[in-house]
């Protein structure tokens, strides 16, 4: 929305992708094990980092919701400010996240947190109230010793 001026719609998202040089593929399995419907996005950032996020609609609601990051699963509703840490999954950490956001005067409104037991990592994924200062950010990578620390505010 941000990047065009035009109204971007499931139907013209591919074509407007396209003019802009980003390759879409519309990939279809007969059934998902989970939920009626998912829909992934995977792409880069501009520091060369590879994205993955899966969501879908659940309930009677069709409430929005995020089912997985970066091969991570979970499931919480969407928000307009979110916050997504990957870190070595150890004791302390959860506490220490809402610590440093409360003394930021941040609240979080949700979280959920997936662990890849293989690898001995977490993801959390955290939604909150108000956006989260990149100060605040790089704080709580340092103090969680955080791979990956992103703040992403979705607008209308």
């Amino acid at each position: 929305k941000d990047v065009v001026s035009e109204q971007v719609s499931y139907v013209n998202a591919p074509v407007l992708a396209d003019q802009r040089g980003i390759n879409t593929r519309l990939i279809t399995t007969p059934e998902s094990e989970e939920y009626r419907n998912v829909h992934t996005i995977r792409g880069a950032l501009s520091d060369g980092a590879q994205v993955s996020v899966s969501g879908t609609l659940t309930g009677p609601k069709q409430i929005q919701k995020l089912v997985g990051v970066n091969g991570y699963d979970m499931e919480i509703p969407i928000s307009e400010h979110l916050v997504v840490f990957n870190y070595e999954d150890r004791p302390g950490v959860i506490g220490a996240l809402g610590r440093l956001l409360g003394e930021a005067d941040i609240n979080i409104a949700g979280m959920q947190v997936s662990r890849n037991e293989d690898s001995k990592q977490a993801l959390a994924l955290l939604t909150v109230d108000s956006s989260v200062p990149q100060a605040v950010v790089d704080r709580l990578r340092e103090t969680v010793g955080a791979s990956l620390a992103r703040v992403v505010d979705l607008t209308d």
